[in-house]
């Protein structure tokens, strides 16, 4: 199965997160890395980003 590629645009989006949120937590260790995708490009695997969003659901109850 290929795993989609999300942009950060799209990472704000279904989080909720604004952009320099996202990487506070990243540096923190508290979201996923993105992977390069070019020398200026990165983004995030769709299925890092669920898994993330339902690890923040299931710690919120």
């Amino acid at each position: 199965m290929n795993d989609r590629i999300l942009r950060r645009p799209e990472v704000e989006a279904r989080t909720g997160l604004s952009r320099s949120t996202i990487y506070l937590l990243m540096s923190r260790g508290d979201f996923p890395k993105p992977v390069r995708l070019s020398s200026r490009a990165v983004g995030w695997p769709e299925s890092a980003i669920a898994a993330w969003l339902e690890s923040r659901a299931t710690s919120l109850t």
